[in-house]
């Protein structure tokens, strides 16, 4: 440190744009901006706006003193603050110095650091929407910066941004939706531009300036509300109109002089499912997809999942899109204290009873209709997959809380055979490739990679703009296993490699709990048998659930298995590694005293030490088990067979591990806790304990289907 100067005049690049010249000094941080529509660097100025970047600025300018005191060699460099940083891959530049990126563990977003020398030069962050890196001037060839610049076939940022302001289009209904159009600066008099589409229900404003990059790379960029939502007209009624007001947008898109009428989306989450359901329309216009972690049709992923009525991700997304025009995001952060919410009766009068007088009716919608009638089948999207023809990218991961959605969405691709479809699925929350450390389960560095942005960059420049850089010849499948920690590829999702296989339920009659005689078998046996529990829904299994609203993860359950109202069934200990990659499903038979009750399968990994590792998991509403068109109430005592579609996974199976499937009827963070009754779900206030019993063996054989590889 110099003068009070820690790391002086550093680049910050978005997604290999030139954004800011940052200077970390004791007194504070002070940026000097790059003007977006000249390119022209501006005047230092304090204060600096947090939303500029994902990367934490004014916590890396705190940290400076420690970065700088730091001894960076070795394997692991742990600094008095706690954080932990592990060394990772190297970068050599023309001139022959070597620099060493130190990947940092436990943390999320995980911020890299990258040294010469033993000095630190740069500061990287990776996100959904890009990769930052704050780097030392003429050092940008030692970090990941590099390959945005070495690329001959990769569109360069050789362009400032235009905003021509707020626009509005027609629907063919007559409702004017609104929309920011941004233009690249700088191009010929008239030149015409490919256009990427964004819809959004948290304000077109909230993602502009991270998306922005690719106006600089040579594309239009329309950003706009949803209906019902910031400056668009009507009413919000989420997923109902998504497929026919994209493909109106998509008119207006290239009906505009500025368009050379090939326009690309893109989505994540609702804003996901919006581009899935535009693509469902069958525009001619839209040429390219990229889906991140999209939610899925109503009954199977996000609002009724299985039938059941979503509990807190849904209703923290719910309460913030009910609050007004603008969502208020304080629904969806983490001070807010659920539980007296979750325990409001009737469910038809929570949002109300929470937030006064809601501004929407989305909740009493929600609410109203408890069958797939019409008016949900508006919201699925797989209604209308025969029409899909564009090529589209999917992302997601194994702790994406709407991973259903995702796997609806491929089986719906595969069944139509979608051209130019692909999949990318990491080691990944709901916001992809930030993390390397998930509740306890270590990856490898290699959970973040590098080039997120650039894959998306190379789609849009292959369909958008014609450049032949081999995107349409890589295999449609990227996986990751966690515990071998290492990246794949393959011809398919489920992998063409993996073998599907069958492990069977089987117990003695009292599989209940861990320390029960539930077994799992590779083969159905012959002996007929049944295990029986008690679930009573005034005192529900309050399941583990991440810190972070809305996402699964790989949550430990030793200590939390011994319960009587719940069945486990555990394997002998395998003979060797395999490899868990795929699709994963599970049939069973059971019955019920109660008129209506809920199943709830769950697929642990046990190690030697007892923790028992969540893999997959989903539920089942028993009056939905011939689908969710027609409820059907339960003939108490009666032998049904139902069939669950679970989440997808990608995980090594070590030797010595055992398998364990836990089945319950109740998991309150996910669902609303079912009454028994099999009375309306929304107003019924009473309930009754069910007695419900799973069969096995014989002429049930229960089994959940694992794609296996075998190393």
């Amino acid at each position: 440190m110099k003068d009070g100067r820690y790391f002086e005049g550093m680049n910050l690049y978005s997604s290999g744009v030139f954004d800011a010249v940052v200077h970390f000094q004791e007194e504070g941080l002070m940026i000097a901006y790059v003007d977006q529509r000249t390119r022209f660097l501006q005047t230092p100025t304090a204060p600096w706006v947090q939303d500029f970047v994902v990367m934490d600025l004014a916590g890396i300018q705190k940290k400076c003193p420690e970065y700088l005191a730091a001894r960076w060699e070795g394997e692991r460099v742990e600094l008095p603050c706690g954080d932990v940083y592990s060394r990772h891959i190297t970068y050599e530049d023309r001139t022959g110095r070597v620099s060493q990126v130190w990947a940092q563990r436990n943390a999320d977003p995980a911020l890299d650091i990258i040294t010469l020398e033993g000095e630190v030069i740069a500061f990287l962050m990776s996100n959904r929407y890009g990769m930052e890196v704050v780097v030392r001037p003429g050092c940008e060839d030692l970090t990941p910066l590099v390959q945005y610049r070495t690329d001959p076939l990769l569109s360069q940022p050789v362009y400032g941004i235009d905003c021509l302001g707020i626009q509005q289009c027609a629907m063919r209904d007559g409702v004017k939706l609104a929309q920011r159009v941004y233009l690249p600066q700088g191009g010929r008099p008239g030149q015409k531009w490919p256009t990427i589409l964004v819809r959004s229900c948290y304000t077109k404003e909230r993602f502009g300036y991270k998306l922005s990059k690719y106006v600089n790379k040579g594309y239009a960029l329309v950003m706009q509300d949803v209906r019902g939502r910031g400056d668009s007209e009507g009413d919000l009624d989420p997923f109902a109109y998504e497929r026919d007001d994209g493909s109106d947008t998509i008119d207006w898109i290239v009906s505009q002089p500025w368009s050379d009428g090939n326009v690309g989306m893109w989505g994540a989450s609702y804003l996901g499912h919006v581009v899935v359901q535009a693509a469902t329309s069958g525009n001619p216009h839209l040429k390219c997809v990229i889906d991140e972690v999209n939610v899925g049709s109503p009954f199977i992923d996000t609002v009724r999942r299985g039938g059941a009525l979503c509990s807190q991700p849904l209703l923290c997304w719910a309460l913030a899109q009910s609050s007004g025009q603008r969502p208020n995001m304080y629904y969806m952060s983490d001070t807010v204290d659920w539980a007296p919410m979750m325990d409001i009766r009737p469910l038809s009068s929570l949002a109300e009873k929470v937030l006064g007088t809601p501004k929407n009716d989305l909740w009493k919608k929600w609410t109203t209709h408890d069958e797939e009638n019409a008016w949900w089948q508006r919201s699925d999207f797989t209604r209308n997959f025969h029409r899909v023809k564009v090529p589209m990218m999917v992302i997601s991961g194994w702790y994406d809380g709407d991973g259903l959605g995702v796997s609806e969405t491929w089986r719906g691709l595969t069944k139509y055979d979608v051209p130019g479809r692909r999949i990318v699925l990491g080691p990944w929350e709901h916001g992809p490739n930030t993390t390397r450390d998930v509740e306890g389960v270590a990856f490898g560095n290699n959970a973040i990679i590098y080039n997120f942005d650039i894959n998306n960059l190379r789609w849009y420049d292959y369909y958008l703009k014609g450049i032949q850089n081999g995107m349409d010849g890589e295999p449609r499948a990227t996986y990751y296993v966690v515990g071998e920690n290492q990246w794949h590829t393959s011809d398919d999702w489920s992998p063409a490699e993996a073998k599907m296989t069958c492990c069977y339920l089987d117990s003695d009659g009292r599989a209940n709990s861990c320390w029960g005689d539930g077994r799992l078998e590779w083969e159905n046996p012959a002996q007929e048998g049944s295990d029986t529990y008690h679930y009573d829904p005034q005192t529900p299994f309050s399941d583990l659930v991440s810190e972070q609203v809305g996402h699964r993860s790989p949550i430990n359950y030793k200590g939390h298995e011994a319960g009587e109202d719940m069945l486990v069934y555990t394997s002998k200990p395998l003979e060797r590694d395999v490899i868990l990659a795929g699709e994963i499903s599970a049939e069973f038979f059971a019955s019920s005293s109660a008129l209506d009750t809920d199943w709830i399968l769950r697929l642990t990994d046990v190690d030697e030490e007892g923790n028992s590792r969540q893999l997959s998991e989903n539920i089942i509403r028993a009056k939905f088990r011939d689908g969710f068109e027609t409820a059907k109430l339960l003939e108490p005592g009666k032998v049904e067979r139902y069939f669950l579609q679970m989440e997808s996974n990608g995980w090594r199976l070590a030797k010595g591990h055992r398998l364990r499937v836990q089945v319950q009827s109740s998991s309150k963070n996910l669902v609303f806790p079912n009454t028994n009754t099999g009375d309306s779900p929304f107003e019924d206030m009473g309930s009754v304990v069910a007695v419900n019993k799973i069969y096995h063996g014989g002429r049930y054989p229960s089994h959940i289907n694992l794609p296996l590889i075998f190393c």
